[in-house]
C-alpha cells in the first residue's frame, strides 16, 4: 500500500495562499455587515454621545486614560481594532496620538512579559511552530527589519507577535521604535476611519470642504498602507516567512 504524500508543492501553497487571501475578504465583508447591522439594530448614536461626553469630562486626561486603557488591553492579548476604532469616535483624528503610546507600550509590556516573565511557557508553545522557527531564524538574519515588516503585515496577530519576538534575539530598543514606527500607517487608517465614520452618524453639519478634505485624507492614507503593507509581504517572502503558518 503506497503512503499518500503529505509534503506541499508550489502548486499547492499558491492554492493555499489564495484560499487564505479570499478568507481574509471574506471575513472583512463580515465585519462591515456586522457593523452595519450593529448600527441599524443597537442605539450607536446614545453610546457614540455617551463616549464623547466622558472623554470631553475628562480634557486631556481621557488621552492619557484611554493610552492606559489600550496598553492593557493589548498586554491581556484584547483585539486592538475596537480600541482604535473608538479613539476615532471619541477624539477625532486626534484619537491617533493614545492609540499610538497606547499600543507601543502594551507592546513593550508583552514582550517585557514575554522575555523576563513567561519566558518558559511561550517557548513551549512555540516550540513546535514552523512560523516562530523560521521568525527567528529571521530576526537573527534581519534583527529590527523583520519587527517593522511583521507589524506592516496581517502574517501574525499584532498582540501575539509581541510575546513571539520576547523569546527572540531582538533588541529591546529596536524592537520599540520597529514596532512604533510600524503600527503607524495601520493606526492612522482606522482611526480616520472612524471619525469619518463618526462625523456622517452624529448628525452635526459638515460643510464640502471638510468632507472633501475628509474623503481624500482617507483615500490617501488607505492608498499608502495598502501599498506599504504589499512591499512588506513581499519583503517577507523572501525570508520565507510568508510561505509559513502558524
Amino acid at each position: 500500500m503506497t503512503d499518500i504524500d503529505m509534503t506541499s508543492t508550489p502548486d499547492n501553497d499558491a492554492g493555499q495562499s489564495g484560499a487564505a487571501k479570499w478568507l481574509k475578504v471574506a471575513g472583512g465583508l463580515l465585519v462591515v455587515a456586522a457593523l452595519a447591522a450593529a448600527w441599524a439594530l443597537l442605539p450607536l448614536g446614545a453610546w457614540l454621545e455617551a463616549l464623547r461626553a466622558w472623554v470631553d469630562g475628562l480634557g486631556l486626561w481621557g488621552y492619557v486614560a484611554f493610552a492606559l486603557i489600550y496598553a492593557i488591553a493589548t498586554i491581556l492579548l484584547a483585539p486592538g481594532s475596537p480600541l482604535t476604532i473608538a479613539a476615532g469616535i471619541a477624539f477625532g483624528l486626534t484619537g491617533f496620538f493614545p492609540v499610538m503610546v497606547g499600543a507601543t507600550l502594551g507592546a513593550c509590556g508583552g514582550f517585557l512579559v514575554s522575555r523576563y516573565i513567561a519566558r518558559g511557557w511561550v517557548e513551549k508553545r512555540t516550540a513546535n511552530s514552523r512560523l516562530f522557527a523560521a521568525i527567528d531564524r529571521a530576526i537573527k538574519a534581519e534583527g529590527w527589519k523583520i519587527v517593522g515588516l511583521m507589524r506592516l503585515s496581517p502574517l501574525v496577530p499584532f498582540n501575539l507577535q509581541n510575546y513571539f519576538f520576547g523569546v527572540t534575539q531582538v533588541k529591546f530598543s529596536a524592537y520599540a521604535l520597529a514596532t512604533f514606527f510600524g503600527i503607524m500607517p495601520g493606526a492612522l487608517l482606522y482611526v480616520w476611519i472612524a471619525s469619518v465614520g463618526a462625523a456622517a452618524g452624529s448628525g452635526e453639519e459638515t460643510g464640502p470642504a471638510k468632507w472633501a478634505l475628509l474623503g481624500v485624507g482617507l483615500v490617501a492614507t488607505l492608498a499608502v498602507t495598502i501599498i506599504v503593507s504589499r512591499k512588506a509581504q513581499k519583503e517577507l517572502r523572501r525570508t520565507g516567512l510568508e510561505s509559513e503558518e502558524l
